[in-house]
């Protein structure tokens, strides 16, 4: 049986969250539970980006101070860090609001630009990963995750925010590599039984929906969410937003690898009711994660036709080119045409593997993800 502590609250005045936080370690066994006095802890925030708080693109500041706070008063050792999918993680530690937030406590930012490898032989989909020198320079790590929502893999939530342990630069190569979205989500679920997160906790006081994970728009759902199991947190989220908890591939394939469980009955909710926090009409894709890639003759066509696309909203299009940067497909699957910059880019579409890394990283919110009709009709939409 898994506890997961759900708690309302409805700001982000720092004595709020600091009260929350508080009660959600507490009903998980207090912080002494998860950390012993000079053990040297990593903080693990989202920061897919440097932007403002205001964005809801990333981790709150006040909670990754509530929780800076009450683990340095257990006798914690603390840094704190994310590797971004863009720019440097000092830009993003004073962009994010985190860097002053964590000032007074002397919470020093941790080596999150140099890396080694490291071999994992429990792995089901990686053995050999590229962490970030934070990694290896602390006993474990609390992940603290934001509620968003996500083009590849419908949710960014408990189990994802590990993938900021590996460096910026590297990412892209994961999804080239691993275009079938079940077997990057097995990726992902490997670097949380390689790691070994001692806590998650998760930020939804204010949320991100539609568009995300960075361009989406700010849902308010106050709650603060806490759980040593990030297959079980993530669920609840899921049910929270009306998702089936079979349909996110993290939530089912980290139940299938032994990370966690997702069933109603294995999970044991303390803290708020969770009917008070359901929101029916989360904006998010409900249905079923597929791969434009996988099956053969017939079966493939229909995966094409489910699978979503991203597309160009030409009149918000600042030409900027991150798109195409971004891009991991060889060759690019969004790129300039005959290297005219005047227009913005174009896709095509046969050779994108639907990472969307186009889509979550475009600074002006430019590129979206379409539903095609036949999935719309699948889902019950028009």
């Amino acid at each position: 049986m898994s506890r997961v502590a759900i708690i309302r609250c409805e700001d982000y005045e720092y004595d709020h969250v600091k009260a929350g936080v508080q009660k959600g370690i507490s009903l998980l066994g207090g912080a002494g539970l998860f950390v012993k006095p000079n053990e040297k802890i990593l903080l693990k925030p989202n920061w897919i980006k440097a932007v403002p708080p205001e964005k809801c693109a990333t981790t709150h500041p006040a909670v990754l101070k509530a929780v800076a706070e009450i683990f340095q008063a257990a006798g914690a050792i603390l840094s704190y860090g994310d590797s971004s999918g863009m720019g440097s993680p000092q830009n993003a530690a004073v962009k994010t609001g985190s860097a002053a937030a964590l000032k007074d406590l002397g919470v020093p930012l941790a080596d999150f630009t140099g890396c080694k490898e490291m071999y994992f032989e429990q792995a089901k989909q990686n053995k050999r990963f590229t962490f970030v020198n934070a990694v290896y320079e602390n006993d474990s790590l609390i992940s603290i995750s934001k509620l968003k929502t996500h083009g590849f893999l419908k949710l960014t939530g408990a189990i994802k925010n590990q993938f900021g342990c590996v460096p910026g630069m590297l990412k892209p190569e994961y999804h080239v590599k691993l275009t079938d979205p079940a077997d990057f989500a097995r990726m992902l679920v490997d670097i949380n039984l390689c790691l070994k997160p001692r806590l998650y906790v998760m930020d939804g006081i204010m949320a991100m929906e539609g568009n995300g994970p960075m361009n989406g728009k700010p849902k308010k759902m106050n709650l603060l969410l806490f759980s040593s199991d990030p297959v079980a947190l993530d669920a609840v989220v899921c049910r929270i937003i009306g998702v089936d908890p079979k349909n996110s591939l993290t939530v089912s394939v980290g139940k299938e690898s032994g990370l966690g469980v997702f069933a109603e009955n294995e999970i044991e909710l303390a803290g708020d009711p969770l009917a008070s926090f359901i929101i029916p009409d989360f904006d998010v894709d409900r249905g079923q994660i597929r791969s434009v890639k996988s099956g053969k003759g017939v079966m493939r066509l229909a995966n094409n036709l489910l699978v979503p696309k991203p597309y160009i909203i030409r009149d918000k299009c600042k030409k900027c080119g991150v798109c195409v940067q971004m891009c991991p497909a060889k060759p690019k699957a969004v790129d300039w045409q005959n290297g005219n910059k005047a227009n913005p880019p174009a896709y095509q579409y046969d050779r994108c593997i639907r990472c969307y890394c186009c889509q979550e990283l475009c600074p002006e919110g430019a590129v979206r993800i379409k539903q095609p009709l036949v999935r719309r009709l699948v889902n019950g939409k028009r």
